[in-house]
């Protein structure tokens, strides 16, 4: 998948300011006392661009609706409507916000609430705040919306311009579309609609033609861009008509509008594609009427709830316990690999109850093991399928394991860096240097192939990585041995 193009400096920044609480108007927090399926949970925004996963029907688009009913413009019921049959439960459902609003509070916190009581939403004393609110309806093609009928009629005369999109437009829906859109046309129609008119070469066409993901991209920026700072965007299946890598540009752009405009937007999404560009702190899972901060990717949150085809599923803390893991897997169960797969959850606390909670669900049709770091303060029971890999923090171990085996395998470990024999007294060099220098254990690959050459992180790992495992037997086959007893029962 590709990098994304936001700078780390420009995520830390942005981080930075809404810890400081440095925006007009900001939705900080909502604590959902109960709403649908979620009861007791908390979720805090602390990055400007929030995304919302989570498998069908796991609560996405309620707590979509929460962040939006913070605010006077949209109505509760508009997300939460009520039916006079099978919605008795709804009474009671209440939500807790905290909001940076300088007009109402210039120093501190503002605190509102929404219940549902009485058979009605009551909001007390609500903000006011720009809420623009993008849903699925915006992909339905141009020729089906009723109010462009009248365009359809060999009767109808419009005597409106065509006009060129604005150039900043233009400009943000090329980088995210990838192609030009300078020959495209916009007119207005109605009291206050629009129609978009393009050109591929020397072929004009209307918006009856456009693909889906064009026109409501085109349709979504030229709102964005007119928006007043500080305003909140809601984005529905961010992804929906968009090519892979336009969903990433897509998001991205939303990272620089909140950087240039202070604009918050919070989307639901089942893409890797449009997670990559974020920060940790600001994607979150729903799973089962609970809310988890971190970045699963979306294969990882089908393990989570539930849904694997292979017959095992192992989980872990991060992405380096995961290459880990995988790497003893790969080389000691042969064929059988095939049927596990190896999850990063972001946390041993998440792998952990993630692993239990499978294991006490009878309808969860794939069998579990969780692998937690050496030096994590969960317990290991290896008994109940929590096994804990050896050595403390995970990197430091890996590298320190094979930096006293030099002797033996310093040859081997430089050609699998894609270092030629000759480079091996520098590889050593350099390992001895860098444990030396070394402040952050997670950056000992990445430092490593920087010295010896500009290697990529990855291939030096993996090189690592496989020496370790074929010097540490005993565990590989003791792990190796619990996974094939689980694709075997």
């Amino acid at each position: 998948m590709p990098f994304s193009e936001i700078r780390e400096s420009t995520k830390a920044q942005l981080i930075d300011k809404v810890r400081r609480l440095n925006y007009g108007k900001y939705l900080y927090k909502a604590s959902i006392s109960k709403i649908r399926g979620f009861s007791g949970e908390d979720i805090v925004f602390e990055f400007p661009v929030t995304a919302l996963i989570g498998p069908n029907g796991s609560g996405k688009s309620s707590v979509l609706g929460v962040a939006g009913c913070a605010y006077k413009p949209i109505r509760p019921g508009m997300f939460f409507p009520k039916s006079t049959v099978g919605d008795e439960s709804m009474s009671g459902w209440r939500v807790e916000y905290e909001l940076v609003d300088k007009q109402l509070n210039a120093q501190q916190l503002v605190k509102r609430t929404s219940n549902f009581r009485q058979a009605k939403w009551v909001r007390g004393d609500v903000a006011d705040r720009v809420v623009l609110f993008f849903g699925i309806e915006r992909t339905v093609p141009a020729g089906e919306k009723t109010r462009y009928k009248q365009l359809m009629r060999s009767t109808y005369i419009h005597r409106l311009p065509l006009e060129p999109l604005p150039t900043a437009v233009a400009t943000q829906v090329e980088h995210i579309l990838g192609k030009s859109v300078s020959d495209y046309r916009v007119t207005k129609y109605g009291m206050d609609d629009s129609f978009l008119v393009g050109r591929t070469g020397t072929n004009q066409y209307s918006e009856f033609h456009f693909g889906a993901g064009e026109s409501s991209i085109i349709r979504m920026i030229t709102t964005i861009e007119q928006a007043p700072e500080n305003s909140l965007i809601l984005i529905e299946e961010i992804e929906n008509g968009l090519h892979p890598v336009a969903t990433r540009r897509m998001v991205e752009y939303l990272i620089d509008v909140a950087e240039r405009k202070s604009i918050q937007t919070v989307f639901t999404t089942h893409s890797d594609y449009a997670l990559s560009p974020l920060p940790s702190v600001a994607i979150w899972a729903s799973i089962d009427g609970k809310l988890k901060q971190g970045k699963l990717s979306v294969e990882a949150l089908r393990a989570v709830s539930g849904r694997v085809d292979r017959k095992l599923a192992v989980f872990v803390e991060d992405e380096f316990a995961k290459a880990w893991v995988d790497a003893i897997l790969r080389e000691k169960l042969g064929a059988d690999y095939d049927q596990v797969e190896v999850h990063a959850v972001h946390g041993d606390g998440n792998a952990v109850l993630t692993h239990r909670g499978h294991m006490a669900n009878p309808a969860v049709q794939f069998k579990s093991l969780c692998v937690i770091d050496g030096d994590s303060q969960q317990r290991d029971d290896v008994a109940a399928g929590v096994i804990r890999l050896p050595g403390g923090q995970p990197e430091l171990a890996v590298f320190e394991a094979i930096q006293g085996r030099l002797v033996q395998d310093l040859a081997i470990l430089t050609v699998s860096c894609q270092r030629a024999p000759e480079s091996q007294n520098l590889v050593r060099s350099s390992m001895e240097e860098i444990s030396r220098t070394n402040r952050d254990p997670h950056l000992l690959f990445n430092q490593l192939g920087i010295k010896i050459g500009f290697v990529s992180e990855a291939i030096v790992r993996g090189a690592f990585l496989a020496l370790w495992v074929r010097t540490n037997a005993e565990f590989c086959d003791t792990l190796a041995a619990h996974a094939k007893a689980l694709i075997e029962a």
